[in-house]
């Protein structure tokens, strides 16, 4: 029998447009699922029933008036709590800020409003969105729901687990150095990190490294396109501002649009050296490249020179912007973000100022090797999903870094660069754990990755399989 949750974010919406089903209804079903599961995947640190009853109400009281409506009006998507959400208390992921409550929107939250959406809460991230995990000292760990001893990843873990576990048909999340497509690999989900740009990350905490995007998580690429066409376009302040769409066009639209035969690089050797990649990685992406050539395009195998560089320029980036973070009391922080912030402290203004230089070169250099390819194929991850805190060693922060950069050696490129790149669940192991693929586009062109993943969805669909506790 079929439930609401098994329903997609899009045929919730039309049932919903169409006075078929109730937001009410809806908003209430995944609260009752929330109060029933969520201790045991760690999804959301703040759930706002109220606030949801009342905005769901509100959403099924616009269905009597005369205006056009997004297709997710009256769906629920819940925001990380990273992002700010007026009078909702706002954590990021750290005991300084465990009762936090901001007064004024992000930007993000507010297309999340306009477009009629629900908020069911706000989900569970790690401290500051730093490690690729999402374990805190305020909230159970976020797990993912293919197997509860493995973590949903991060900085996004909450989002992926949500979804992941019915909790939520789509959420919200934020991606600085991998945050959407790491949980989206490891919770059998699709993920888009946007262009920079395309998504406002004002007006209270502009991150000025460029790093970071909001972007979607779903079970399907048409929900993340629609809800990518709810948060995209550009507001007052922003300092990029990605390529807009044609006019009257959609992210949504490109779902339908099969794509012309594209040439496929495909690499699964890290540019960062010493770096294994395990089998079942190497597997997935192989996988894939034969899906794509077996549609038409033309994979090609390409290796790049190993140079450690980028790492070296991107931890000092991330450990500035953990700097840069305000902290009310020093001592509330995990032992990670004080060795990060510690360390951004000694960097100096010419070295940060280097760093970004090497960001724009690289960027330069992806944008030269994609005249002759247009897509880039790479596993997600280096690893299967890994263990609850098996990335973590609070003894040793640097190690610890170490194993997240061991973790997760393919995902910061695209944050360096500014480019899109999405997460596919196009394979499980032998194990039955997710192994994501990724592709990487040109700057502002999300809608070939869109268009791409879904004619990949259409012959290889994903959304059927579920984890037990669905």
């Amino acid at each position: 029998m079929t439930q609401l949750h098994d329903l997609t974010a899009l045929e919730q919406g039309e049932l919903i447009s169409t006075g078929k089903l109730s937001p009410v209804e809806l908003t209430d079903h995944y609260l009752d699922r929330i109060d029933r599961l969520n201790a045991t995947v760690g999804a959301y640190i703040t759930v706002t029933p109220e606030l949801a009853r009342e905005q769901a109400a509100k959403a099924e009281a616009a269905l009597r008036e005369d205006r056009p409506l997004s297709p997710l009006h009256g769906v629920p998507v819940p925001v990380k709590d990273l992002n700010f959400v007026a009078g909702v208390r706002t954590t990021l992921g750290s005991a300084a800020f465990a009762e936090h409550v901001p007064e004024t929107d992000d930007h993000v939250v507010s297309k999340l409003r306009e477009a009629g959406t629900v908020l069911l809460g706000k989900t569970n991230t790690p401290e500051f969105g730093l490690p690729c995990y999402t374990e805190n000292e305020i909230a159970p760990p976020a797990r993912t729901p293919w197997d509860l001893d493995r973590s949903a990843g991060g900085s996004s873990g909450g989002a992926g687990a949500a979804v992941a576990a019915g909790l939520a048909p789509l959420a919200q999340g934020s991606d600085g150095g991998g945050s959407i497509r790491i949980p989206a690999s490891v919770c059998g989900l699709f993920g888009i990190k946007p262009s920079r740009g395309r998504i406002s990350s004002g007006p209270t905490l502009y991150d000025i490294s460029g790093l970071s995007t909001a972007g979607p998580l779903a079970r399907t690429v048409a929900d993340a396109a629609a809800l990518l066409d709810v948060m995209s376009g550009p507001m007052p302040g922003d300092p990029y501002t990605a390529p807009a769409l044609p006019p009257g066009e959609t992210f949504l639209d490109q779902v339908a649009r099969e794509p012309a035969a594209l040439r496929v690089a495909v690499l699964t050797t890290p540019s960062i050296p010493g770096i294994t990649v395990h089998p079942d990685c190497l597997a997935a992406t192989e996988s894939a490249a034969e899906l794509l050539a077996s549609l038409g395009h033309r994979p090609q195998a390409l290796e790049l020179p190993a140079d450690d560089n980028l790492r070296v320029v991107f931890e000092r980036v991330w450990a500035v912007m953990a700097a840069a973070r305000p902290a009310p009391d020093e001592s509330l922080l995990m032992p990670l973000t004080r060795h990060l912030r510690a360390l951004g402290r000694e960097v100096s203004g010419p070295d940060f100022a280097a760093a970004l230089y090497t960001f724009r070169a690289v960027g330069a250099l992806v944008a030269t090797l994609q005249q002759d390819f247009d897509v880039i194929l790479t596993p997600t991850l280096a690893q299967p999903p890994a263990l609850v805190g098996g990335l973590r060693d609070d003894r040793d922060p640097v190690r610890e870094f170490g194993n997240l950069t061991a973790f997760t050696p393919f995902t910061g490129l695209y944050n360096s660069t500014g480019q899109p790149s999405v997460s596919l669940p196009l394979y499980w192991n032998e194990a039955g754990l997710p192994i994501g693929v990724m592709l990487g586009g040109r700057y502002g062109d999300e809608a070939t990755l869109i268009s791409l993943s879904a004619q990949l969805e259409r012959v290889h669909p994903w959304a059927h399989r579920k984890p037990a506790l669905w």
